[in-house]
């Protein structure tokens, strides 16, 4: 095969801060390559996001050029053989090369080498096993190239023991393939991650809810989920039914819209019909706060939005805000199964663009000049009163707003003495 090189431009050729880390670790009968994913980004024309580079020398080498060189390094992973250089403030994982002696499950005795070959095999899928010199040459001892064409992901060696090493390669197995991959996903690793599906209950909630929440919002989401259903590996990620048919739903109507893939969004609609599913997934993948209750206001009566006028959108809008507007409409959109047409949905997600919901007009004084006495009992009749200013349409006109104060003082009254 005629030697394969990656573009002059990638940002580890010239004078850059990963140049430099090549430099400073090659020479003196110690070689150094990038590796991994910005090796594949590049061969493929994608965007490369963080530079990992391997090494033959030993971490304590790493340390002692850079401290010459006058580069910040920390050992963010020494016993694993990787260091962290920090050059221009970006940081590059620097591993030494290594080999597997023992494994137990994520858990693994290593020992450091000088076998560019052993290092590539110990990796997860062929497209993440290439490796590039100093010089731009790609070296592949294991098939990555011809998988990269064909974009096909594909376990290197035995998908079964590829998997037992960890089973995070699973959910891995899937979101690579959702990035990178191309029509179904390679036989034989499907097969062996059925196979090893026992496995997902020994994986923590942390792990789970980063690859789930990477894999949603892959180009390929949508295929890729659909596989999993199929293979039966989503109930043991989220703990219950899952819904493929609004999954692709949401993903139509984010397009639609316009809008970057969202994550909790499409989990949403994955997963949550109710509000009790949204409390169990949330707790299933250990999500941030933010994002428990952004699928906890998702799940709250979506269904309510289903059957809306102009009147009663504004009322949601105005008590949600504008996010979590969107974001519930967007999920009785996913879940509405053909009830209403795309313009239908179209025109109550622009709303917020069309009206700004006015600042409730009504203050404590108008009712306490009208002989509500301050305390409890106010604060209710406030509530009470900007119920009413919501359902008479958010009227601003002074004889309006004084209508709906003697109304509601006149019914709290009422309900009071009874």
């Amino acid at each position: 095969m005629s030697e394969v090189r990656v573009p002059d431009d990638v940002p580890w050729r010239g004078a850059g801060p990963a140049a430099r880390v090549l430099a400073l670790l090659n020479g003196n009968g110690e070689e150094t390559r990038v590796v991994g994913g910005a090796v594949r980004n590049a061969l493929m024309g994608i965007p490369i996001g963080e530079i990992d580079i391997a090494t033959t020398a030993l971490p304590d080498e790493v340390v002692r050029r850079a401290k010459a060189a006058g580069i910040k390094s920390v050992p963010t992973g020494i016993a694993h053989g990787t260091v962290t250089l920090v050059v221009d403030a970006l940081p590059f994982e620097v591993t030494t090369l290594r080999e597997d002696t023992e494994t137990y499950g994520r858990k693994a005795k290593v020992a450091f080498g000088r076998d560019w070959v052993r290092d590539a095999e110990r990796r997860d899928f062929t497209i993440n096993g290439l490796s590039v010199d100093a010089g731009g040459v790609v070296h592949d001892h294991v098939g990555g190239l011809a998988d990269i064409a064909a974009r096909r992901v594909r376990f290197i060696g035995d998908a079964h023991q590829r998997i037992a090493e960890d089973y995070l390669r699973i959910l891995r197995f899937f979101r690579i393939h959702a990035a990178y991959g191309a029509s179904e996903p390679d036989r034989a690793g499907y097969l062996a991650c059925i196979g090893g599906r026992g496995g997902l209950s020994s994986l923590s909630a942390e792990r789970l809810r980063m690859e789930m929440l990477k894999l949603l919002v892959a180009d390929g989401a949508e295929g890729a989920v659909t596989a999993m259903a199929d293979a039966g590996l989503l109930l043991a990620i989220v703990g219950g039914v899952t819904y493929t048919g609004p999954f692709a739903a949401m993903i139509s109507a984010e397009r639609a819209l316009g809008l970057t893939p969202n994550a909790v969004r499409r989990l949403a609609a994955l997963t949550v019909a109710v509000t009790e599913d949204a409390k169990r997934v949330a707790a299933r993948l250990r999500l941030s706060n933010a994002e428990a209750k952004a699928l906890d206001s998702m799940g709250h009566r979506w269904w309510r939005l289903t059957g809306m006028d102009e009147a009663r959108a504004r009322q949601r809008l105005y008590r949600l805000g504008e996010e979590q507007y969107r974001d519930r409409l967007m999920l009785a959109w996913a879940r509405s199964s053909g009830r209403h047409d795309a313009n239908y949905w179209r025109e109550f997600a622009s709303l917020p663009q069309r009206w700004s919901a006015p600042k409730f007009p009504l203050k404590a004084a108008d009712f306490i000049s009208r002989g509500i006495a301050e305390g409890p009992a106010l604060g209710h009749v406030l509530t009470l009163a900007e119920d009413g200013w919501l359902a008479a349409d958010f009227p601003l006109e002074p004889a309006a707003l004084a209508a709906i104060a003697d109304q509601t003082v006149t019914r709290f009254n009422r309900d009071h003495r009874l």
